[in-house]
């Protein structure tokens, strides 16, 4: 059955066996971001952070940092597990991992300087999810959305020192195996997640809007292990939806970039990362 964004609805196996691919696969985000949200903040290192939909903590190791304590929520262990790996490795301290849809925050959580959300709020119940973190969220506080994309590269693959990605081919070799229609969980999404968030935010109560964008500039080297991971760390192509056919898929897939790069090397131009301020 096919459905449309309005229709989806979440289930516990969207990222199912994604988590682990991430550090390998997904491009860090610009070393400049925390600074960016620092400033147009102003933040001083006092306050709580609750990263919603958290994954495996790419935003809030990042942004931890900046605050006394921070509160990391994702409905899925296994990126929740990732998420305390990764913090133990860079010696960050001060942050607890809660396993919870953000559509059942708990209410005793606590008040918090700034709830962000990294692409994911386009995954839940949006206006539910923006009442119930309103309640979190200290008055003179701050919702932040990040948006970027961070498994591929930018379109412009001019004076690149190696070959792109062959993106476009991967996507058809990912339809072969899974079909047309983009896979979700145990769901589709012909036409992608829904779009709309600034009439859900208004509709919410939130009416101060700020954006911002934040770009290194930066150029990564890659190479077949990390496309692959890239790969498998998208709802649309996580482990769980190729069955027993997974191990035939990433042949094809590893086949198909040697194809593109006989010595294994790619580059990728990092996107843009954009950042949307809101207050109540």
């Amino acid at each position: 059955m096919t459905t449309d964004a309005a229709d989806w609805e979440w289930d516990e196996t969207l990222f199912a066996g994604s988590a682990a691919h991430y550090s390998v696969g997904r491009m860090p985000y610009p070393t400049a971001l925390a600074e960016a949200v620092r400033d147009a903040l102003g933040l001083d290192g006092t306050g709580r952070l609750l990263d919603v939909g958290c994954g495996p903590g790419s935003l809030t190791l990042e942004l931890a940092p900046l605050f006394a304590s921070t509160v990391g929520v994702d409905p899925d262990a296994g990126m929740l597990a990732e998420a305390a790996r990764r913090a133990e490795e860079a010696g960050l301290t001060g942050i607890a991992w809660l396993q919870s849809r953000a559509e059942t925050l708990p209410e005793d959580l606590g008040v918090f300087q700034v709830v962000a959300f990294a692409q994911s709020f386009h995954w839940m119940d949006r206006l539910l999810v923006a009442d119930r973190v309103r309640k979190l969220l200290d008055p003179a506080g701050y919702w932040i959305h990040v948006g970027a994309t961070t498994h591929r590269g930018a379109d412009d693959t001019a004076s690149l020192p190696h070959p792109a990605p062959p993106w476009d081919r991967i996507s058809e070799l990912v339809a072969a195996y899974l079909g047309p229609v983009r896979r979700a969980g145990q769901g589709y999404l012909p036409g992608g997640t829904a779009g709309g968030e600034e009439d859900i935010m208004r509709q919410a109560g939130y009416t101060k809007v700020t954006r911002i964008q934040v770009d290194d500039g930066r150029i990564f080297e890659r190479n077949v292990d990390s496309v692959v991971a890239a790969v498998f760390s998208l709802s649309s192509s996580a482990p769980h939806l190729f069955g027993e056919r997974l191990p035939a898929f990433e042949r094809e897939l590893r086949g198909l970039l040697t194809e593109a790069a006989p010595d294994g090397c790619f580059s990728e131009r990092e996107v843009p990362t954009g950042v949307v301020i809101w207050r109540p």
